[in-house]
């Protein structure tokens, strides 16, 4: 083993180094206190943070309303992350195909909608579908819920394909040529042996792009989704108590919600993560991680041999 690359790019920090550190750490915090003292004091002039104002969560119309606000939110995710899984794994094998016009589209497309801002892309698709709600048979708000859901599973799936591709080229050469010389064909090595071990080697970091999918549900609020966003915008804007309106606590509450779903996303992310690190077999389990992008994917895949990756022994 040789020296590790944390220990060039980083100097241990002598006595000084250490002081310093600590004044500036005392310092942040201390500016950080005085950021959420004056935001608290603020509030309370504007009588944001009177009873009555937090009232309005007692009310059976404002707790039925958030509760179909996250039960919107967490349908449009469940469809969008199985389609984005599935459209993921296919764009992935499509990307390593012998056949170039397969492995041309394949890059095209990921390339295309993860170049494209993902609001345009839901809205673009919006558009689309309401043009053509009645040859398509859609009825009611199922324009926005499949403009939303699409748009999450081309952007989300283009990234998705990244992560599992980064995750194939890891596995060791010597188990696909193994694999090879037992008489299996390309659909077999892929299917038993290149993306099951990909798929649990990269599952934090698809659990973690995961985490970003379900809070772009949120941009539902532009096409007029009534998803949590959607829900909050209205409540926040219609109830008024004492003269004003009550988007502090709307977001508040609201913004705690999703804060708490993502953390249950993250929180299997780790448990996962756990998992991995005691199994014993098969290629090694990658850290939980924010998610990548294209360019951090194409460079993990020429990286990770070398560091997660391992065989049976």
């Amino acid at each position: 083993m040789g020296m590790s690359g944390a220990s060039v790019l980083y100097d241990v920090p002598g006595p000084k180094a250490k002081a310093r550190n600590r004044v500036y750490a005392v310092l942040g915090t201390l500016a950080v206190l005085g950021l959420i003292a004056f935001v608290v004091l603020r509030l309370s002039a504007k009588g944001q943070l009177q009873p009555e104002v937090w009232n309005i969560f007692n009310y059976a119309g404002v707790r039925t309303s958030i509760r179909d606000g996250v039960l919107t939110t967490l349908q449009v995710f469940a469809v969008a992350a199985v389609l984005s899984l599935a459209l993921g794994a296919l764009l992935a094998v499509a990307r390593l195909s012998d056949r170039k016009p397969i492995r041309w589209f394949a890059t095209g497309f990921v390339e295309l909608f993860r170049a494209v801002p993902l609001l345009i892309t839901i809205y673009a698709l919006w558009v689309i579908l309401l043009s053509n709600r009645d040859s398509l048979g859609l009825t009611g708000s199922q324009p926005q819920f499949w403009a939303l859901v699409v748009g999450l599973m081309v952007y989300n799936g283009s990234v998705q394909a990244e992560v599992l591709r980064a995750g194939i080229n890891s596995v060791p050469k010597g188990q696909k040529e193994a694999a090879y010389a037992l008489g299996m064909s390309k659909t077999q090595v892929m299917t038993t042996v290149l993306i099951p071990q990909a798929v649990r080697a990269m599952l934090p970091t698809i659990i973690s792009q995961l985490v970003v999918t379900l809070k772009d549900t949120s941009l539902g609020y532009i096409i007029t989704y009534e998803e949590l966003l959607y829900k909050a915008r209205l409540m926040s804007g219609n109830i008024i108590v004492n003269g004003n309106d009550t988007y502090i606590p709307v977001i508040i509450v609201v913004g705690s919600i999703y804060v708490a779903m993502c953390l249950a996303l993250s929180a299997l992310a780790n448990w996962i993560e756990r998992r991995g690190r005691r199994a014993k077999t098969g290629i090694g389990m990658a850290e939980a991680a924010e998610p990548v992008t294209a360019t951090d994917a194409m460079e993990a895949a020429g990286a990770a041999p070398d560091g997660a990756a391992g065989t049976k022994g």
